[in-house]
């Protein structure tokens, strides 16, 4: 379960690099009712959604040099550049050097051995989001990748995840979570490629809570986004729709089912 209490190696942040951040920030305030406020020059152009005044994402306008227009994950680290050179070591990549973020924290932006982007925080002032598992905000995030026993090895090695199976009709999903910190404390997914027709290549896709997926399917479309996957119930799981922003950033959301509280996507619709 992904929660505030951020302990190494669980996501604490989430941001969006797109090519138009007031076109983006309008598209996801009618989405979920988020807020964009800019922030200074200090910030770099950098911003934060926030939703009834509390954060949930980050944000900023982007080059195409700079990467497509896309969702980041960043995850929680007591020392970004020895996590840095762990990821070089492990045979990753430092696509951000470390740097301070004023007094708020230390970041770097990393990708693993398949070239799949992903975030580091180490928390100064800011320990993460204000908000997770809410509805409109950050709730799972899912890894495609081509090769899940190396992306579970690198993520061991680098982040020092673990992996747990649980059983599905579909067979054995791989999920995701902080060391020591048992199987309710899993945050997420990994998924091979060749397992999902919908997804073509390798990313970290983040899930945001949603009290319909269906209507927010509908209004995605409505504001220039796609329905890449139309919202499909998965048993014991909850609802999902996999969708794109009208710049082409990749997320999904989920109504979990109450039952589950916990978990996030354990399932798979048919395919």
């Amino acid at each position: 379960m992904l929660t505030t209490r951020y302990v190494t190696g669980a996501p604490n942040w989430v941001d969006l690099g797109t090519p138009d951040i007031d076109g983006a920030a309008a598209f996801y305030a009618a989405l979920f009712g988020w807020r964009f406020r800019p922030g200074g020059p200090e910030a770099g152009g950098y911003g934060l959604f926030q939703l009834d005044g509390r954060t949930v994402a980050g944000g900023m306008r982007t080059t195409p040099e700079q990467g497509p227009p896309s969702w980041t994950v960043y995850f929680r680290v007591p020392d970004a550049d020895a996590t840095a050179e762990a990821a070089r070591q492990a045979r990753g990549s430092v696509l951000l050097q470390p740097l301070d973020v004023q007094d708020q924290g230390r970041t770097a932006i990393l990708a693993d051995r398949a070239g799949v982007p992903f975030g580091l925080w180490q928390p100064g002032r800011t320990e993460g989001l204000d908000v997770v598992g809410a509805p409109g905000s950050l709730c799972w995030a899912e890894l495609y990748t081509a090769d899940v026993p190396a992306a579970a090895a690198f993520y061991h090695s680098v982040l020092g995840l673990e992996t747990y199976g649980v059983d599905t009709p579909g067979g054995v999903y791989t999920t995701f979570g902080p060391a020591g910190e048992g199987e309710e404390a899993m945050f997420g997914g990994v998924v091979a490629l060749a397992d999902d027709p919908a997804e073509h290549e390798p990313h970290w896709l983040p899930y945001f809570e949603a009290a319909d997926p269906d209507a927010a399917a509908a209004v995605a479309e409505e504001h220039g986004g796609t329905v890449r996957v139309p919202a499909t119930d998965l048993p014991d799981v909850g609802r999902v729709a996999r969708l794109t922003d009208p710049y082409g950033a990749r997320f999904a959301v989920i109504r979990t089912e109450p039952a589950q509280g916990q978990g996030g996507p354990a399932d798979r619709p048919a395919t």
